[in-house]
């Protein structure tokens, strides 16, 4: 990491309660959180969006694919922190470690279909000119989503996970946040609880 940074055992007062939410076994908590904790107000507000758009109860799309969409979109940015740490976290999810390399290779080269269904294929094109061209969004784009089958509640869930994970990456790639002693594919899993954060080892068997 580029910045200076206050781990686990020096940690204090509010950030040290922040940790504790965040952290996964052995107090670890991961870098990309580390790298909030000279402004620890940053990292609450980090923790909230993230747990709401990839790990709410009120969210609809299985979180396997909301993973997939933040792999894609960690892909189309370079952001190689995130790549690992959501294909980890989807493979999981999917309980089929053959099916997640296959939709990650999809991801890679570009040719989702049939890996991804025509549905799925249409979110991940709408998350890609998000990212790429945000600008170039119009009323027609969302039209062709709802017409491959997505909801105006499902598309607001895939807007707000192609916006949260080019904040996360911007974040990582701009303070230098490697892997490097972290335990990948943790996440919040209670889905139940939006105030629970503890990262934990095993997703919940719904997705």
């Amino acid at each position: 990491m580029w910045i200076r940074h206050i781990p686990y055992s020096e940690s204090a007062g509010r950030l040290r309660e922040l940790y504790d939410r965040v952290k996964g076994p052995d107090d670890n908590v991961d870098n990309i959180m580390l790298a909030h904790s000279l402004r620890p107000h940053t990292m609450e507000g980090h923790m909230a969006l993230y747990k709401a758009t990839l790990h709410h109860v009120r969210n609809t799309i299985p979180r396997w694919f909301l993973e997939a969409l933040g792999v894609f979109i960690s892909l189309l940015n370079r952001c190689d922190y995130c790549v690992e740490h959501h294909f980890t976290g989807m493979s999981r999810h999917l309980g089929d470690d053959v099916k997640a390399h296959e939709l990650r290779a999809a991801l890679e080269n570009g040719k989702f279909e049939p890996t991804f269904s025509e549905k799925e294929t249409r979110a991940i094109l709408y998350a890609q000119a998000l990212t790429r061209d945000p600008s170039s969004i119009t009323a027609s784009d969302l039209t062709e989503l709802r017409a491959a089958g997505w909801c105006d509640d499902e598309i607001l869930e895939i807007n707000q996970v192609t916006a949260y994970f080019n904040y996360a990456n911007r974040t990582v790639l701009g303070l230098g946040v490697e892997t490097s002693g972290d335990v990948l594919g943790l996440s919040p899993n209670n889905a139940e609880n939006p105030e629970d954060w503890s990262h934990q080892d095993v997703p919940e068997a719904s997705d």
